[in-house]
């Protein structure tokens, strides 16, 4: 059964890789539709407005059947990267990113705030590249049902002394509750390392590797 689909939203340009020598398939994270996956045609033969990592854009994407890998359309508008190929650390946190939302989103499942975030997280890798990372993750976290409660103990509710943090639930329990599981926790304050052994739980629930770009943040 034919079922002509048009999708058109805006989007960041997060894979891309050869199909043949002129096509590539392509991921971009669109704000309307969450991931979409398909064909970029004569993007690896484009001399003028070539499609690249990092671009944000319009897009359209088309497809006969629902099932059917689809067409992109893409009009590119700005390159975020292009503001950090000078900053390695940056690059790779960004580069990180993207091979996580390629990861672990569902295609053509909406997550506004997380583009929105993903857009800000971009913008700013320039003036703090970790600490702007940190945010970012634990944002997608929190939209990947680990939403992170630092506000008080889950134990016994208080306010004070909250230095571990639940693998479990994600939040924070004081020294006193935290005595008889101290080995089982996560030290506080949340970081990197953090952030990763929360991804490494979620990636062995969905049978899929940790992207090894991420492994190397915490080394920049």
């Amino acid at each position: 059964m034919r079922i002509d689909m048009k999708l058109e939203s805006n989007g960041i340009l997060i894979g891309l890789r050869p199909f043949n020598e002129r096509d590539a398939i392509a991921r971009v994270f669109t704000r309307d539709f969450g991931v979409l996956v398909g064909m970029m045609r004569g993007a690896n033969v484009a001399k003028k407005n070539r499609p690249l990592l990092g671009q944000v854009g319009a897009v359209s994407w088309n497809a006969r059947l629902d099932s059917q890998l689809g067409t992109f359309h893409w009009d590119a508008e700005k390159n975020l990267g292009a503001a950090i190929m000078m900053n390695p650390g940056a690059l790779l946190c960004m580069n990180a990113a993207f091979e996580i939302l390629t990861t672990l989103l569902p295609e053509r499942e909406s997550y506004m705030d997380l583009y929105d975030e993903t857009l800000n997280m971009i913008e700013n890798l320039g003036v703090g590249v970790q600490n702007t990372y940190l945010i970012w993750e634990i944002n997608l976290l929190r939209d990947l049902g680990y939403a992170l409660d630092l506000s008080k103990c889950s134990g016994c509710g208080v306010v004070e002394n909250l230095n571990f943090l639940s693998p479990r639930t994600g939040r924070a329990v004081c020294d006193k509750c935290a005595a008889p599981y101290i080995n089982k926790l996560y030290k506080l304050p949340v970081n990197l390392d953090t952030t990763l052994r929360f991804l490494e739980n979620i990636c062995v629930q969905q049978g899929v590797d940790v992207p090894a770009v991420r492994r190397m943040i915490k080394n920049i």
